[in-house]
């Protein structure tokens, strides 16, 4: 009888693990990225200098026949034309609400300086500041990650 129980208790162990794991979904066809608004975020003062901070903001819709919880999220930023990340930023988990998340917004802990009395206003149109781009990438559970989509970061100064 305990042999019985052994079986039955491993079977809906195994049952359980993959009913969570689910079939694999092909994020590519199966979300899209929506409402995407971009910018520069003014994080202040730090160290004595304005700071400004890129700023993704969006959300994710998935297609109506895809059984998808959540997905994680890495974001990529790199200077317009250069191929080396300036900045990655990870989110664990996002999670969907009927067919789209919540807006995410994603900003980088890596920005532009600058001494006071240059204002922020002004950091946007120095002759040294540059162009960056984001790139937003998902995973399910332990498959590939998936670029969904690239965006130019606006040279637009945002306070929220």
């Amino acid at each position: 009888m305990l042999r019985g129980i052994a079986a039955s208790l491993a079977f809906v162990a195994a049952a359980s693990f993959v009913a969570a794991c689910g079939p694999s979904v092909d994020l590519k066809q199966a979300v899209q990225v929506t409402d995407v608004t971009t910018g520069w975020f003014d994080a202040g003062i730090v160290e004595g200098k304005n700071k400004l901070v890129p700023s993704v903001t969006f959300k994710l819709k998935k297609n109506a026949d895809v059984k998808l919880s959540s997905v994680s999220l890495n974001l990529t930023f790199t200077f317009a034309g250069d191929q080396d990340h300036t900045d990655d930023v990870y989110v664990q988990h996002v999670d969907f609400q009927g067919q789209e998340t919540q807006p995410i917004t994603v900003r980088t802990k890596w920005g532009y300086t600058a001494d006071p009395p240059q204002t922020r206003a002004e950091m946007l149109k120095h002759s040294q500041f540059r162009d960056m781009d984001a790139q937003i990438f998902a995973k399910q559970s332990s498959s590939q990650w998936v670029e969904l989509h690239r965006v130019r970061i606006a040279r637009q100064l945002l306070t929220q």
